[in-house]
C-alpha cells in the first residue's frame, strides 16, 4: 500500500473504532490487497479453498460463478490514451 494513500481512511478508523493507527493501517492494507487480487489468482485460490472443504468441481464452478458476479476486482492498468477514451469516447 503506497504510503499516505489511505491516511484519511486510517484516521477515520482510528477515530471511529478502538483500533490503533498501526492496526488500522494493517486492516486497510489487508482490504486493499484482498480487492486488488487479480481474477485468475482469486479463482485459483477459491478453487483450492472450496476443494479443501470437500466440494466437487461442479459445485465449485457454480460457487465461483456466483462469487465472481459480486466480487470487486482492481481494474487493469490503463494508459492515458485509454483514460481519455473513457472520458471523451
Amino acid at each position: 500500500m503506497p504510503a499516505g494513500s489511505f491516511d484519511d481512511l486510517v484516521g477515520h478508523l482510528v477515530r471511529s473504532t478502538p483500533l490503533t493507527a498501526s492496526e488500522a493501517t494493517r486492516v486497510v492494507a489487508e482490504v486493499v490487497a484482498y480487492f486488488g487480487e487479480p481474477v485468475r489468482d482469486f479463482v485459483r485460490r477459491r478453487h483450492g479453498e472450496l476443494r479443501h472443504r470437500g466440494l466437487v468441481n461442479d459445485q465449485i464452478f457454480a460457487a465461483l460463478a456466483a462469487e465472481l458476479a459480486t466480487h470487486r476486482f482492481a481494474p487493469p492498468p490503463l494508459s492515458q490514451r485509454q483514460l481519455r477514451r473513457i472520458v471523451y469516447g
